[in-house]
């Protein structure tokens, strides 16, 4: 699915489901909050930490990972940003920036 359609998606949901979008400093919040929830079950699943006795053991990452990226787009859309040109944009950049830096990377190797 093309990023301008996930963008579309949302933005129906929105206006059918949700209202209307939370403004953009809510929105922030919130995205702070779902990247904290992908981090935690990354944390206990891939990390050292351990669950806690009363937490559930059927963390969906992927489901965590969506919500990151369904708040995401809502700033997007409110701020009228075409991610899918911005991501292009974007990995063209690093393409050019980053290209030999990581093939030198010792760490990498």
């Amino acid at each position: 699915m093309e990023i301008k359609n996930i963008q579309k998606l949302v933005h129906n949901w929105i206006m059918n489901h949700g209202v209307r979008y939370f403004d953009v400093l809510t929105n922030t919040i919130l995205l702070s909050e779902e990247v904290g929830e992908v981090s935690r079950i990354i944390a206990r699943h891939y990390g050292e930490q351990s669950n806690k006795k009363n937490c559930q053991k059927n963390e969906d990452l992927g489901e965590e990972l969506s919500d990151v990226l369904f708040v995401l787009v809502c700033l997007a859309n409110q701020n009228g940003i075409n991610l899918e040109k911005s991501f292009h944009k974007k990995l063209k950049k690093k393409q050019i920036r980053d290209h030999m830096r990581h093939h030198e990377n010792e760490k990498l190797k």
